[in-house]
């Protein structure tokens, strides 16, 4: 069974800095291609980052690019969101996926980013 679950959330000012994690289990996770996607408030879930089963390529949407780092360790089945220069509109729920399109993601951390 496939188990995903976010941590490293909370309320920071704008401007400032988190690092999510997630922990993998279940399945095997270093072959597998692993998604953020996040949810803001009253809104639909939207793409935030990918990255490739080795960690040599990876993908942002565009509003977050060259603020967030995704990065992996395989030898830990953890993933990684580094999130620097936070605006209010990061402020969402995060998750972790296998799949964006699917449903198979942990429960989230939440993200507040406010003065």
């Amino acid at each position: 069974e496939v188990q995903l679950v976010e941590s490293g959330g909370g309320s920071v000012q704008p401007g400032g800095s988190l690092r999510l994690s997630c922990a993998a289990s279940g399945f095997d996770f270093s072959t597998n291609r692993m998604d953020w996607v996040r949810q803001p408030p009253g809104k639909g879930l939207e793409w935030v980052s990918a990255i490739s089963s080795g960690g040599d390529d990876a993908g942002y949407t565009d509003s977050v690019k060259g603020r967030f780092t995704i990065s992996r360790d395989n030898t830990k089945n953890m993933l990684y969101l580094q999130m620097n220069s936070l605006k209010t509109e990061d402020t969402a729920v995060y998750y972790c996926t296998t799949d964006p399109a699917s449903n198979i993601r942990g429960p989230g951390t939440q993200v507040t980013v406010s003065s």
